[in-house]
């Protein structure tokens, strides 16, 4: 009798025992791993935009990026990051132009980004239209395009007054009629190819037409 005891009571114990060794055994849950914190993007430093627009931007577009100089664009009040996107195609030859291109080379990614948020905040100067028998065909094409020949609407880009889309679509209003006439030219004839939308549209306008919408830009505001 006192034997069965013994036995019993040592089961009982061994069955206690089980899932405490269950536990020990089991191993421990690894840490979880702590989330990695989003890198946020530095911002643009407006003191160094300024003074790298000084000592390489202005004298071909102005102090203050309102050009006098008719070729060269009006770069005050652009679109940031359109200016961003064009610098950085004219350093990786992207965008063809002796000029810029030996200008952006020297460039840094935030030297870039710190030049075009300074020059954005520049108010842009208005410009006029000049050509007064062209305007009316100017200002048809920029708002309603021509549909037989499927030329679409400059304003469902730029909008109705030029102001464009902020990273996607630049500036226009009063931009020099002569700049935007060079590069209509100039996307029309395959010499400039950082933009396949514009190739389209201007493959099929011919020189008066592009001069007509050049001038009507150029008087926007």
């Amino acid at each position: 009798m006192k034997l069965l005891t013994s036995l019993m009571l040592a089961a009982s114990l061994a069955v206690t025992a089980l899932p405490t060794l269950a536990q020990e055994a089991k191993p421990a849950a690894a840490p979880a791993e702590a989330k990695a914190e989003p890198v946020k993007a530095a911002k643009p430093d407006l003191a160094k935009g300024e003074a790298s627009f000084v000592a390489v931007c202005a004298a071909c577009h102005a102090p203050d990026g309102n050009s006098v100089i008719s070729i060269n664009p009006k770069l005050a009040q652009q679109h940031p990051e359109y200016l961003v996107k064009q610098l950085q195609e004219f350093k990786a030859g992207k965008r063809a132009n002796p000029i810029m291109m030996g200008m952006a080379a020297a460039l840094s990614d935030d030297d870039m980004k710190n030049i075009a948020y300074w020059v954005s905040t520049k108010v842009s100067t208005p410009g006029a239209a000049k050509e007064k028998e062209l305007v009316s065909l100017g200002e048809r094409i920029y708002r309603g395009g021509i549909a037989d020949r499927q030329i679409p609407a400059c304003a469902g880009c730029h909008s109705p007054n030029g102001a464009g889309i902020p990273a996607q679509y630049p500036r226009l209003s009063g931009q020099h009629a002569d700049y935007a006439v060079a590069q209509l030219t100039a996307f029309r004839d395959g010499v400039r190819n950082n933009s396949l939308q514009m190739t389209g549209v201007a493959a099929k306008l011919n020189d008066r037409e592009i001069k007509a919408v050049s001038d009507y830009v150029a008087g926007l505001r």
